[in-house]
């Protein structure tokens, strides 16, 4: 991959990572509940999911998905219900602000697995990297460096974007102590009303 390739490359992944998604849902959430911090987890499990997507968009699973579509709508009910059940759990979450027991608290490895499975709930994503990935893919050169260097550039600009969201849903803690169950509230919401649409989406 030619350098000015690489940079057109970034600088499409920064805009990718800047459309609201569900991960980038989860990082402002845990990250007001749980603090940025914890929610380097989330975040870690969500870089492995978008490794996985992409790896799964590279070896042609998305030309599967494209022409069953029977399948793609199975994974999209699949997909759907995961979100639904996270937006029911975030609804049901302690105000992000209060002290919580230790024993309340949720464990590394599911916020690691809650965002990594955030990551995968959506099939339409494979099919978006299918089609996105080979633009800047050039045939004379080795394809899996190529691979490896754009999976590795957009997991870490997803990664820092999701860190920064998280960090400033900590940095507004103090609002959070007040209106902490209406936060919850609204984005459980969200994840229910994703989890609802994605069935249904072209």
């Amino acid at each position: 991959m030619a350098w000015e390739t690489w940079l057109i490359f970034f600088v499409a992944s920064i805009g990718l990572s800047l459309t609201p998604g569900p991960n980038s849902l989860l990082a402002l959430t845990h990250g007001a509940i749980h603090g940025p911090v914890r929610t380097l987890n989330t975040i870690a499990g969500g870089a492995l999911g978008f490794a996985c997507v992409i790896a799964l968009s590279m070896f042609g699973i998305a030309s599967v998905l494209a022409v069953a579509e029977n399948m793609l709508f199975i994974m999209k009910i699949l997909g759907g219900l995961y979100l639904i059940w996270l937006g029911i759990q975030v609804w049901r979450a302690p105000a992000p602000g209060q002290n919580l027991h230790q024993g309340q608290r949720d464990k590394s490895s599911k916020l690691a697995k809650q965002g990594f499975l955030a990551a995968l709930s959506n099939p339409k994503v494979i099919l978006f990297f299918a089609a996105f990935l080979p633009q800047f893919i050039d045939p004379s050169r080795d394809l899996w460096l190529q691979f490896l260097v754009m999976m590795l550039t957009f997991v870490l600009i997803e990664c820092l974007t999701e860190f920064l969201i998280a960090g400033f849903a900590g940095s507004i803690s103090a609002w959070l102590k007040r209106c902490g169950k209406g936060f919850n509230k609204v984005c459980g919401s969200l994840f229910v009303l994703i989890g609802a649409a994605l069935p249904i989406s072209s």
